[in-house]
C-alpha cells in the first residue's frame, strides 16, 4: 500500500508539474502579435500609374503609359513586405507621338515581333522578397518569367501609402526580339536597347 501511495503521488506530481505554463516558452498569443502588424493594402488602379521608355542604341526612342489590371502591397511598419501587380498589355499608350505615326508605333509594340498582345495580354510580377528596401521578384512576360531586382521607396500619404519604383528589365530575356542585336546582326543605327523601363507608382485606396 506505501508503495502504491508513492506510486499515486508521483503521478499527481508529474500531472501538475505538466500543466504550469513555461514563462519563457512562447504562447500563441506571442505568435499572433508577430505577425498582426503586417497589413495589406488595397491599390487604386485609377490613382496609380505606369509610364514605359524605351530608346535606340544611338539616339532617339519613344514613351508612355500602361494600364494595371490589379496590384496589391504588403506593409510592414511602413515597409514592403509583399505583393503583386498585374499590366494589361493591350493598353500600350504611345505618349510622345500623335495621329498615323503614334498608331503604328502602338500597333508594332503590340504585334508578335514584339509583346504579342493577342497572345499574351497580362504581364506580372510577383514580390518574392524585400531586403533593405531592394524588392526582388519575378516578372512574366510572354509567358517567360526572370528574376529582377531594383529598389523601391513608401512614402505616407494621408492615411495611406505610396510606394514608387523604377523598374529596368532586358526584354531579350523574354523573347521581345524585334531590333534587339542579342538575337540578330544590326548596324548600330537600327539597334533598339534591350533596356526598358517601367516607372510604377501604386497609391492605396483612400
Amino acid at each position: 500500500m506505501k508503495a502504491k501511495s508513492i506510486l499515486v503521488g508521483m503521478a499527481v506530481s508529474f500531472g501538475l508539474f505538466a500543466f504550469v505554463p513555461n514563462e519563457n516558452a512562447p504562447s500563441e498569443a506571442t505568435h499572433i502579435e508577430s505577425v498582426a502588424h503586417v497589413e495589406k493594402v488595397k491599390v487604386s488602379l485609377k490613382e496609380s500609374t505606369v509610364n514605359w521608355k524605351g530608346t535606340k542604341v544611338v539616339g532617339g526612342g519613344h514613351e508612355g503609359t500602361i494600364s494595371l489590371k490589379s496590384a496589391d502591397l504588403s506593409m510592414d511598419h511602413g515597409k514592403i513586405a509583399g505583393g503583386s501587380f498585374v499590366i494589361d498589355m493591350t493598353s500600350i499608350n504611345c505618349t510622345d507621338l500623335q495621329g498615323e505615326y503614334k498608331g503604328k508605333l502602338e500597333g508594332h509594340l503590340k504585334a508578335d515581333d514584339f509583346f504579342a498582345v493577342e497572345k499574351y495580354p497580362e504581364a506580372k510580377f510577383v514580390i518574392k522578397k524585400v531586403v533593405d528596401g531592394k524588392v526582388t521578384g519575378d516578372l512574366t512576360i510572354r509567358d517567360k518569367t526572370n528574376s529582377i531586382s531594383f529598389p523601391a521607396y513608401v512614402k505616407k500619404v494621408g492615411k495611406g501609402y505610396e510606394a514608387s519604383a523604377k523598374i529596368t528589365f532586358d526584354r531579350s530575356k523574354f523573347d521581345v526580339k524585334y531590333g534587339s542585336d542579342s538575337f540578330f546582326d544590326l548596324a548600330q543605327d537600327k539597334v533598339i536597347s534591350n533596356d526598358i523601363v517601367l516607372d510604377v507608382v501604386l497609391k492605396s485606396q483612400k
